[in-house]
């Protein structure tokens, strides 16, 4: 398992974000928006699953609690070439009914551990579990310990455990993102109770001293948000982990040149792609022109390649900026 990977996030980490991030970090594992299981069992498994191959190591994360169809869905996306497949255990979404997922599985440990056998025995990939620390009223340890237990017993190695609780009850997901506070030490005592077990660490991490730090307890760390606001943020890191030579961000922008015209030729929108090269120039000057002149520009019908080229006049050479 990778010290290093950018977390599932719905609306952003699509395949065309994905791919920029597999410019900037090679050796980063990339996950998949959730996809839920019915979603996959049912709909365009294309447009769903698609994916471009420079994207690999990639991995695909589910939503679901349904353990027969989770093994189908977990059947078709390794199908489809993905090289792991990961149950989401950590969406705060309270959904009750048939169709529910996420963090609320949490109260149901012994349903989450039939889920991954399910899914583990339909592939030859590995299957992994994201989860919190807990849900709602589940303040202590022993409930955190609990849930991990059980699951492992049933042959789960790998977990990524966001450092914080969902709470479930008066907090919207987005809520549920920043205000319950952080725990890391909880997870660190996870990896010291379960040695065995290989436990990542997620949840507002941003430096690299925070990295450093995270892996001294942890077997890798998860980036989130920092991640897609300040996508150079993968670079230096890969560069600091790794030793991969830290990229020019002109260069990285016209490396994606020949995948953004071949999606407008397939009849894609330039927008689908640019939003996510937002935040590249984070910190720099001309950073606010060339955010201001893709956003303006970029969703417009006849936007083609000139108009990230015109974004880029606003950036002043050079910009190539060494590691933190």
């Amino acid at each position: 398992m990778n010290r290093l990977s950018v977390a599932p996030m719905m609306d952003w980490t699509d395949r065309h974000c994905r791919y920029f991030h597999r410019l900037l970090a090679p050796h980063a594992r990339l996950y998949t928006e959730m996809v839920t299981s019915a979603a996959l069992v049912h709909g365009d498994r294309q447009r769903l699953l698609g994916f471009d191959d420079a994207e690999h190591p990639v991995a695909l994360q589910l939503g679901g609690s349904d353990p027969q169809e989770l093994a189908q869905a977990a059947r078709i996306g390794a199908e489809f070439g993905y090289d792991e497949i990961n149950l989401n255990v950590g969406c705060p979404s309270d959904r009750v009914q048939s169709g529910r997922f996420g963090a609320c599985l949490m109260h149901e440990p012994a349903l989450v551990a039939d889920c991954f056998t399910s899914m583990r025995e339909a592939v030859t990939i590995p299957v992994t579990i994201k989860c919190r620390l807990g849900v709602d009223d589940q303040d202590e340890y022993a409930d955190l310990q609990h849930f991990i237990e059980t699951v492992a017993a049933r042959g789960c190695g790998i977990f990524i455990v966001h450092a914080r609780k969902a709470w479930l009850k008066g907090l919207s997901p987005k809520e549920n993102r920043e205000v319950p506070p952080l725990n890391y030490q909880r997870v660190y005592q996870l990896k010291r109770d379960f040695p065995a077990l290989t436990i990542l660490i997620n949840g507002g991490i941003q430096s690299l001293a925070e990295v450093q730090t995270h892996l001294v307890h942890t077997d890798g760390v998860m980036l989130g948000r920092t991640a897609y606001h300040e996508p150079y943020r993968l670079a230096e890191l890969e560069h600091a982990l790794f030793g991969t030579p830290l990229p020019d961000r002109m260069a990285l922008i016209r490396q994606m040149r020949e995948y953004t015209e071949r999606h407008l030729a397939e009849g894609g929108k330039l927008n689908h792609i640019s939003r996510h090269l937002l935040g590249l120039f984070q910190g720099l000057p001309g950073a606010r022109g060339w955010r201001r002149h893709l956003s303006e520009n970029a969703h417009r019908d006849n936007a083609d390649w000139g108009v990230v080229e015109r974004a880029l006049a606003s950036i002043h050479e050079p910009v190539r900026v060494p590691a933190a």
